[in-house]
């Protein structure tokens, strides 16, 4: 299980007992509500990784310095969400056990589920910061309550009310914007205020999920629910990384690559300079 994927992420290559993060995928589309494809993103993006370099210069700082291991796809059972979530949730709650950093790229959005799980068990006073273009917050799609489009309201059922931040939101059904204003904190259409929010969150842990969608899919097409009107690279690319150097982040996600609805390949290389990005903040000392 702990030995380094043959097609590793960029770099990340480090021993298991070195590794600081550990970077795996959750090759899972099942529930997605429009176009499928999101299982083909961790492969994708550790496939292109190699069409950027390891070093940054936005921090300064190179994967190389990094103690990351990429340990691979998670072999996960098509067509039975709660049973993929359990897998998820298993690997996580052993990377933890371990004391390091669950790292895990998606996948729609519902793979998120497993992984809170087990970090919400190891830090019950943990937060979620939720970048997307969709609230996630229904009840359920269609009568079936394990789905992309509930995962933030069934992450809700285990942290309960103030604990949700989520910004870049600029789809949903009425009734989610209703419920949202009772037990959640929604930032519409932008990423304005995470500075002030993660201030006041102060040292306690957080988790970071990343729906990619929230960028606007002039700039990341390959997506399965592409929503207009979404932030720039450059904005995104500042807050995430600005998260993982500032706060106690706990585990976190990158989610929703389709490569398929982009066959250029830019929506997957923007991918992998977000998550070169994020592991980059997160792996730094100090």
């Amino acid at each position: 299980m702990w030995s380094k994927s043959s097609d590793a992420f960029l770099a990340c290559e480090a021993t298991f007992e070195a590794a600081k993060i550990i970077l795996f995928g959750a090759p899972f589309d099942s529930t997605t509500s429009y176009r499928p494809g999101s299982r083909f993103g961790s492969a994708a993006i550790r496939r292109e990784s190699y069409g950027i370099e390891t070093y940054s210069p936005y921090q300064n700082r190179d994967l190389t310095e990094c103690a990351v291991l990429d340990c691979g796809d998670l072999e996960l059972p098509f067509g039975d969400p709660s049973a993929a979530l359990s897998v998820i949730e298993t690997q996580t709650r052993t990377i933890w056990d371990a004391e390091k950093i669950p790292f895990m790229l998606g996948g729609e959005h519902l793979v998120t589920l497993g992984a809170f799980r087990a970090v919400a068990e190891k830090y019950p006073d943990v937060a979620i910061f939720h970048l997307d273009a969709h609230a996630d917050l229904r009840e359920d799609y269609l009568g079936v309550p394990l789905s992309h489009a509930s995962v933030i309201r069934r992450c809700w059922e285990i942290v309960g009310d103030g604990r949700i931040f989520q910004f870049g939101i600029r789809s949903g059904d009425r009734e989610e914007f209703r419920w949202g204003k009772e037990h959640v904190q929604t930032r519409m259409f932008d990423l304005q205020g995470w500075e002030e929010t993660l201030e006041k969150w102060g040292e306690k842990p957080i988790y970071l999920t990343l729906d990619l969608d929230v960028l606007d899919p002039s700039i990341f097409p390959g997506t399965g629910t592409p929503e207009p009107g979404g932030v720039r690279f450059e904005d995104l690319r500042r807050v995430v990384t600005g998260i993982c150097q500032n706060a106690r982040v706990v585990g976190c996600d990158v989610t929703e690559l389709s490569p398929p609805y982009d066959v250029s390949g830019v929506s997957t290389m923007v991918a992998c300079k977000i998550v070169r990005e994020m592991l980059l903040a997160l792996g730094h000392e100090g």
